[in-house]
């Protein structure tokens, strides 16, 4: 495995765990307060709807010329990642509340309980729904991501698989506890896929553009550090003038 395949296989895993970790929050309430058939069956009718957008995606990509895609692949690629590290460096420098998963169950638990009960039989249509809404949205960034690192790096399979593998880590993990996976970095997490999904829309979509990097791919880690870089100077920018949270 190349060092950009690698880097690709860690940004689509890192990604897809921090979106797996809040989905299985809705979930979990969901299926503990509810009851579990309805809720698991909204999480399968999601993950379906996920793979056939994967498969639709990346063939319509495939089928459009290498520069293309690379240019395409690159400003989405740019889009997420400055999304991505936009929120975690606020949150580092203080400038927004950390998402806290503990919190978010017992508000998703609140809602699940106080919503009209299951009708007889077995089936709940509330359980389903919220089930899979919360897994196709929390899923749906990491389809986008998964389809165009897999489309630029000719390898939509790798990508497909280090996303299986988080969300089975992430569904194994979640369903031992039965309990949000509150301890998980989710800031460091977004900070890194921020940083990785950034530098790889430069990479690519430079490459889109005509630009003939130097090394090829041995540019990747300078531009990753270089990105990095200039994301913690922002946070020790930005820290000062942080207010106190909760005051």
């Amino acid at each position: 495995m190349s060092g950009a395949e690698f880097g690709l296989a860690l940004s689509v895993f890192l990604a897809s765990a921090v979106e797996c970790v809040e989905a299985l929050t809705i979930v979990l309430a969901v299926g503990i307060s509810r009851g579990w058939p309805s809720a698991l069956a909204g999480v399968l009718a999601a993950l379906v709807s996920l793979a056939v957008l994967v498969l639709v995606l990346g063939t319509g990509l495939g089928a459009l010329p290498i520069g293309a895609v690379k240019l395409v692949v690159g400003a989405l690629l740019l889009l997420f990642g400055l999304q991505w590290l936009r929120k975690a460096v606020l949150r580092q420098a203080g400038l927004k509340a950390m998402r806290d998963e503990t919190v978010a169950f017992d508000a998703e638990l609140e809602a699940a309980r106080e919503a009209e009960p299951p009708p007889p039989g077995g089936w709940d249509p509330y359980s389903f729904a919220v089930s899979f809404k919360g897994v196709l949205l929390e899923g749906l960034e990491v389809a986008l991501i998964v389809v165009t690192l897999g489309a630029s790096g000719h390898d939509i399979p790798l990508a497909a698989a280090a996303a299986g593998a988080a969300a089975l880590l992430v569904l194994v993990a979640g369903l031992l506890l039965r309990h949000p996976l509150a301890r998980v970095p989710e800031n460091t997490l977004k900070f890194a896929v921020g940083v990785m999904l950034t530098s790889f829309g430069v990479f690519w979509g430079g490459e889109g553009l005509g630009v003939d990097w130097p090394g090829g791919e041995a540019m990747l880690p300078l531009i990753v550090l270089l990105v990095l870089g200039c994301s913690l100077l922002a946070v020790r920018r930005l820290r000062p003038a942080a207010p106190a949270l909760g005051t």
